[in-house]
């Protein structure tokens, strides 16, 4: 509702209903204040909504992606809920999938090099 169009426009209507006010107020010190503390407090707010709606957000991303790995029968179901476990735990995942990811790697590349030496031999 908040990031809407119409919520655009009723801040555009309230920001011209202030400048058109200027005049009535003679464009006074309290008239500056009424804006700046208005704009200070709006953003002060939008800053937990905005953070509410990422969390909530996220947490709906997880739960898609636990699910996911949950329905593949390949995948291993401990990932699930792992945005719950602490920092050492994660470095920890984080380095076994690396040690995956090198190994990999390593047989890729040993896989290129045998695949070029048949083609060189195929060749001569």
């Amino acid at each position: 509702m908040v990031g809407s169009s119409w919520a655009f426009f009723v801040a555009v209507a309230l920001v011209l209903a202030w400048l058109l006010s200027g005049p009535f107020f003679g464009y006074s010190d309290t008239w500056q204040l009424v804006i700046n503390t208005a704009t200070t407090i709006v953003t002060f707010l939008m800053v937990f909504l905005i953070q509410n709606t990422q969390n909530r957000d996220a947490r709906a991303i997880h739960l898609k992606l636990d699910e996911i790995i949950r329905s593949h029968h390949g995948a291993h179901n401990e990932m699930i809920d792992i945005e719950d476990l602490s920092d050492q735990e994660l470095a920890e995942i984080s380095k076994r999938y690396e040690k995956i990811r090198h190994e990999y790697d390593r047989r890729t590349k040993s896989t290129l090099r045998n695949a070029k030496k048949d083609s060189k031999k195929k060749a001569s």
